[in-house]
């Protein structure tokens, strides 16, 4: 069996999981998590593909598995089929203009988040404290207070590099030369700038399946030739 057209490495963000998009018609999150580690070990046995996760990447996706009420079983293959590793954050080099790019980003995203609050407290001196109709433990206020929390995550979070477990995974995927699998449209964005190779997690499923039948076929092609 060929080593070299399959041998590869991966880096898994918690969406991958998580995401409904790996999932049939009716199928339970937990079928689905299982379904995928057993591919994942399928692979790992049969091509030697690696999967990796940084321990904050482990840490919140078991969390969100036990919230999930998921059996044993999840949490048993999850450790023996994906590696725990954590980035090597001292030897790992990151080009000047990344930091440079996320600082002005964030500069600007300071500013929008700005202008989301002044909004808010424009629309909230003009709010009453009445309770929106439909709604008798909601004043306008409370609204304009759940808007802004809305519009300032979206001006401040959405798309960008926010969490060290996003920073962690980009950081392995950098130390190992790893493709990156999320969900995640912020850390797709930063895979470029890090200079990674990326793949959604609704596609890693079929791309394991893919690996497994074309090494089927080269398996039964040689029997035959035999």
């Amino acid at each position: 069996m060929p080593d070299d057209p399959f041998k590869q490495r991966f880096v898994l963000d918690t969406s991958v999981f998580l995401t409904d998009e790996i999932r049939g018609d009716g199928e339970s999150l937990q079928a689905a998590v299982l379904d995928l580690l057993d591919l994942i070990a399928a692979a790992r046995l049969r091509l030697g593909i690696s999967c990796y996760v940084p321990p904050t990447i482990h840490d919140e996706l078991t969390t969100m598995l036990a919230d999930r009420d998921v059996d044993d079983d999840v949490f048993s293959k999850l450790n023996t089929w994906v590696i725990r590793k954590h980035p090597d954050r001292y030897e790992v080099s990151i080009p000047a203009n990344v930091v440079y790019s996320f600082v002005d980003e964030m500069s600007d995203r300071v500013d929008r988040g700005l202008r989301v609050a002044e909004d808010a407290v424009r629309r909230a001196e003009a709010a009453s404290d009445e309770p929106i109709e439909d709604h008798e433990h909601m004043t306008v206020a409370d609204q304009v207070i759940s808007d802004l929390r809305d519009k300032y995550r979206s001006a401040l979070r959405r798309g960008v590099l926010d969490s060290r477990e996003d920073f962690d995974l980009l950081v392995l995927g950098r130390e190992l030369d790893a493709g990156v699998v999320t969900e995640d449209q912020g850390i797709v964005a930063w895979t470029e700038d890090f200079g990674l190779r990326y793949l959604r997690g609704r596609e890693f499923p079929d791309l394991l399946r893919e690996y497994l039948r074309a090494v089927e076929e080269i398996d039964e092609s040689g029997a035959d030739a035999g």
